[in-house]
C-alpha cells in the first residue's frame, strides 16, 4: 500500500531541527565572545606595557592575564636575575585547594636552583637553566597537577634566558593546544620587552647621571685652568687647552710667585711661574690627578722654591699616590723674572718647549734631565736658565699636538711644529695669531678626525721688551 504525504508535511520534514542550529549559533557566539575577551586582555597588557613606569606593577598583570587567556588553574612568573638569582616573581592561583602546594613547589624549586643545590644528572650538566628549573619543579609538584612552561627571552648582545612563564592545571581533559601555546608566547614576549625596556631605561638614567657628573667635572676643571692670561711686564701671552673628552689630563698654569706681596702692578713686575703638564691617560682619573698636581705645584711655587727644588718636592709628595694609581705626570715648570728677562726652568720628562730666538732666527729646545713625576721618589732634577731678548717666542705644548695623526696614521711630530712656529714668527704674528696658526696647521694635517685623539694644550709667550 502506498502512502501519500501531504506537501506541507514533506516541507516540514526537510527543514533542519531547530535544536542543532541553535546550538551551533550559541557555539559561534561563545567563541566570538572568548576571542573578543582574549583580544581585550592582550590589548590591556600592551597598554600597560606602554604606560606603566613601574616594572613590578606590570609583572603583577602577567599571571592574571595568562590565567584568563589559557583558562589555567594557576599561573606563575619566574625570573632569572642578572646576578644569577632565580626568583618566583608572581603567582596567580584560583585552585584554592592546591594553591599552597603549587607555591611551595615553586619556591622550593627556585631556591634550590638559586643555591646551586640542584641534583642534576652529569649527563645533563649542560642543560639550560630552564630545563633544570622544569626538572626541579616536576620533582616537587603534587600528583594530579600538570604544568606547562614558556621561555622569556631577552635580546641584548645575544639572546638570553631571563625567565619562565608557567601554567598549572588539575583538569585531566585540559589540552595544551597550539592556540594556548601561541597566547602564552605572546605574553612571554611582552614580558621580555618590558624587561628589556626597563633595563634600557636604567642604563639611560645611569648614562645621564654620569654625563651630568662629567659635565660638572669638566666645569670644575675649566675653572681650575686660567680663565685668561695674566699681565706680566715685558710679555704677551696666549694659551688654550682642547680636551679630547669631558675631563682631560692636560694642565697649564700661570703662578704669581709674589702673590699677596703687593698691588696689581707689583705682581705684574714680580716673578711668575709658568707650568705645562700632562697626566698619562684621559678622562676622570687623569683629571683628578691633574687637580692634585695643580694644588701641590702652586703651594710649592708660592713658597719661593727654585724650579728644580719644586720638582723634587712635588715628585716625593706625589710618588706614593701615583704609583698606586699606575699613572704618572710629565711636567715642565719655569720661572720668569721680568726685571732680568731670565727664564729658569726644570723638566720632568715633558716635551721640551721650543724657543724662537729672533736675533738668530733659529729654534732651540728648552730641556733638562728629569724623570716622570711619580716614577721614582729619589729622582733628582736639573735646572737651566736662559736669557730672553725682545722678539723671542716660546711655545709650551703637550703631546696631543705632536702625536696628532692623519688618515695615513702619520704623526704631526716636532719637526712640523717647529716649521709652523718658524712661519708664524717670520710673519711676526701676535701670540693669539700664533696659537691659531698652530692649531689650524694641526687640524689641516689630521683632516676630519674620526677617532678621539689626545688633549691638546698650547701656550705662546712673546717677549716685547
Amino acid at each position: 500500500m502506498t502512502t501519500t504525504v501531504p506537501p506541507a508535511s514533506l516541507s516540514t520534514l526537510l527543514q533542519p531541527s531547530p535544536g542543532p542550529v541553535l546550538a551551533l549559533k550559541q557555539l559561534v557566539a561563545r567563541l566570538q565572545r572568548e576571542n573578543s575577551k582574549i583580544q581585550e586582555l592582550l590589548a590591556s597588557l600592551s597598554f600597560a606595557l606602554r604606560t606603566l613606569n613601574n616594572l613590578n606593577q606590570f609583572f603583577e598583570l602577567i599571571p592574571l592575564i595568562t590565567s584568563r587567556v589559557t583558562e589555567a588553574d594557576a599561573t606563575a612568573l619566574v625570573l632569572f636575575r642578572a646576578d644569577g638569582q632565580v626568583r618566583l616573581e608572581q603567582l596567580h592561583c584560583h585552585a584554592s585547594d592546591q594553591c599552597p602546594n603549587i607555591r611551595s613547589a615553586l619556591e622550593t624549586a627556585t631556591r634550590t636552583l638559586a643555591n646551586g643545590l640542584a641534583n642534576v644528572d652529569p649527563t645533563h650538566a649542560q642543560d639550560s637553566l630552564e630545563s633544570q628549573l622544569d626538572a626541579q619543579l616536576a620533582a616537587r609538584i603534587p600528583p594530579g597537577i600538570r604544568f606547562f612552561g614558556t621561555s622569556i627571552l631577552v635580546k641584548d648582545s645575544q639572546l638570553r634566558e631571563r625567565g619562565r612563564l608557567y601554567i598549572f592545571t588539575q583538569a585531566p581533559t585540559y589540552d595544551w593546544s597550539e592556540t594556548r601555546q601561541h597566547l602564552m608566547q605572546v605574553i612571554a614576549d611582552q614580558t621580555a620587552m618590558a624587561i628589556a625596556n626597563d633595563e634600557l631605561a636604567v642604563k639611560l638614567r645611569e648614562r645621564q647621571r654620569l654625563d651630568r657628573e662629567l659635565e660638572i667635572g669638566a666645569e670644575i676643571q675649566k675653572n681650575l685652568l686660567p680663565s685668561h692670561c695674566p699681565e706680566i711686564r715685558g710679555l704677551e701671552l696666549a694659551a688654550a687647552c682642547r680636551t679630547a673628552s669631558w675631563v682631560g689630563g692636560d694642565y697649564y698654569d700661570f703662578i704669581p710667585i709674589t702673590y699677596g706681596q703687593g698691588d696689581h702692578n707689583t705682581i705684574a713686575q714680580g716673578r711668575w711661574g709658568i707650568a705645562v703638564g700632562d697626566v698619562m691617560g684621559k678622562g676622570v682619573p687623569a683629571g683628578l690627578i691633574m687637580t692634585m698636581t695643580r694644588g701641590m705645584l702652586r703651594a710649592e711655587a708660592l713658597n719661593g722654591h727654585r724650579p728644580s727644588r719644586i720638582m723634587q718636592h712635588l715628585n716625593r709628595a706625589m710618588q706614593p699616590d701615583l704609583e698606586n694609581s699606575h699613572r704618572f705626570v710629565t711636567l715642565f715648570y719655569a720661572e720668569y723674572n721680568p726685571q732680568t728677562r731670565i727664564l729658569s726652568y726644570s723638566n720632568a720628562a715633558h716635551l721640551p718647549p721650543l724657543l724662537w730666538q729672533a736675533r738668530t732666527a733659529s729654534v732651540r729646545r728648552l730641556d733638562t734631565y728629569g724623570m716622570l713625576i711619580g716614577l721614582d721618589g729619589r729622582a733628582q732634577y736639573q735646572e737651566v736658565a736662559v736669557q730672553l731678548e725682545p722678539g723671542d717666542r716660546i711655545i709650551f705644548y703637550t703631546d696631543g699636538i705632536t702625536e696628532a695623526e692623519n688618515p695615513q696614521r702619520e704623526r704631526f711630530e716636532e719637526f712640523r711644529l717647529q716649521a709652523a712656529l718658524r712661519q708664524a714668527c717670520q710673519l711676526a704674528l701676535s701670540p693669539d695669531r700664533v696659537l691659531e696658526h698652530i692649531f689650524t696647521t694641526v687640524s689641516q694635517f689630521t683632516g676630519p678626525v674620526k677617532e678621539e685623539q689626545d688633549d691638546m694644550t698650547l701656550i705662546v709667550l712673546s717677549v716685547t721688551d
